[in-house]
């Protein structure tokens, strides 16, 4: 687990609403608010890609990373019992 946000949902959603709101650079809005421009340019990053077309929702977002983690350890289960089934059928030539 991460460690906890430094800085609150809504004060990301309105940096970022600012940003794109405002004719100033990106690090001029973030100079003005007191945060990094790393900062704001991975919110930017992370609302942009939350709205591109296709993108998924958070559950989706979740789903998709325990099946993910899940078809990893299937993958590497396999891989063991193919090792296994492997040298098993050596000793049986013996």
């Amino acid at each position: 687990m991460g460690r906890p946000a430094k800085y609150p949902e809504e004060f990301r959603r309105e940096a970022v609403e600012l940003y794109r709101s405002s004719e100033r650079s990106r690090a001029e809005v973030a100079k003005s608010l007191g945060i990094s421009d790393g900062s704001l340019a991975a919110w930017v990053k992370a609302v942009e890609a939350a709205e591109a077309p296709g993108a998924l929702d958070p559950d989706e977002r979740a789903e998709l990373d325990r099946l993910r983690r899940e078809n990893k350890d299937l993958r590497m289960d396999r891989e063991i019992l193919r090792k296994a089934a492997a040298y098993f059928a050596r000793e049986t030539f013996r």
